[in-house]
């Protein structure tokens, strides 16, 4: 098995290197073993609908990524006190959590750490959860990866993924948000330890592994779909599924509820309630947000001049844009 020296901590990166060591193995019959960290980012499973597992108002104060992934399960946050591992070899033929997971359990155990698999796809330390593991099988090609809290901030992760469940109607997979803790407290003679200094010592525990150094064509495709997947909107928001949201604000002219239908990333529908007075009409509105990416910076472009008139009696379009907005 091969393992790759990964220092870029740019999850749209990371995420492709994931990837394209997935086509490398199907591509040759090899495997690979990486262990890598992302600067602040929330991780969201290949089938969740990514507004609703991020709270937008924190994410967008903090500058975290927010970004899709390959494989399925919930919503993680990482930041530079969490590593992640990455296994890619040939398919079980089944989602086997506990062949990928031990290995890390047993090198945990050498460093002194009693960790153990729980769930299906967790480990955890007396009974919380320092891990989380996920799988994409495709092609002949198993890849498993998962976090492991180290040193994370977990005031932060526990901020940037609180949502109100009651806002959002949809299809997608909802997080568990589990007890967590990290590594460091309960690791021997950790003292100043950095994150860096642990993933060294971490990798020294994998037997079987043989340095890999990838080639200046491989980076180019790495670097390929970087740019065509993993950095685009479309990816980490418009493939979510179908959901609605329902926006509320109050002002002066009344309240009001607008209720977004968004499939694939974009608006198709919205209807309005509320006690404001108004003709009802609202084809005009309707006319420059259907289609919309449902993004802040795409609805500020179509409503750009938009005056409601009497759709809504004393409204302005400073104040339709406030209420149809996302928070990222």
């Amino acid at each position: 098995m091969y393992t790759i020296e990964n220092h870029d901590t740019r999850p749209q990166h990371n995420l492709a290197l994931e990837e394209y060591l997935c086509r490398l193995a199907a591509r040759e019959g090899s495997e690979f073993f990486m262990l890598w960290q992302n600067e602040p980012t929330i991780v969201v499973g290949r089938f969740q609908s990514t507004l609703s597992e991020i709270n937008g108002d924190f994410v967008k104060r903090h500058g975290i990524h927010v970004i899709r992934r390959n494989s399925g399960g919930g919503a993680v946050y990482h930041d530079l006190g969490n590593i992640n591992y990455s296994f890619v070899r040939a398919d079980l033929g089944e989602f086997d959590f506990a062949f990928f997971t031990q290995p890390i359990i047993d090198a945990l155990g050498k460093l002194g750490v009693h960790a153990e698999l729980s769930g299906r796809n967790d480990i955890a330390i007396d009974g919380k959860k320092i891990s989380g593991g996920a799988q994409y099988r495709h092609g002949g090609i198993a890849m498993h990866h998962g976090t492991l809290l180290f040193d994370e901030d977990l005031d932060v992760l526990s901020q940037a993924l609180n949502v109100d469940a009651a806002k959002f109607k949809s299809k997608g997979v909802q997080s568990v948000r589990s007890r967590v803790t990290n590594v460091k407290p309960h690791m021997p003679n950790a003292g100043d330890m950095t994150a860096r200094d642990f993933m060294a010592l971490l990798q020294d525990q994998i037997q079987g592994l043989t340095p890999r150094t990838l080639t200046e064509e491989d980076g180019r495709e790495v670097q390929k779909l970087m740019d065509e997947k993993y950095s685009t909107w479309e990816w980490n928001y418009g493939t979510s599924p179908a959901f609605t949201e329902a926006r509320r604000e109050r002002f002066p002219w009344g309240g009001v509820e607008a209720r977004l239908s968004v499939q694939d990333g974009r608006v198709t529908g919205c209807t309005f309630f509320g006690d404001y007075f108004g003709t009802g009409d609202y084809g005009p509105l309707l006319s420059r947000i259907l289609g919309t990416p449902y993004t802040r910076e795409a609805l500020h472009e179509a409503l750009s001049g938009f005056e409601p008139g009497e759709m809504f009696a004393g409204a302005s379009g400073a104040d339709v844009e406030k209420l149809l907005t996302p928070e990222v």
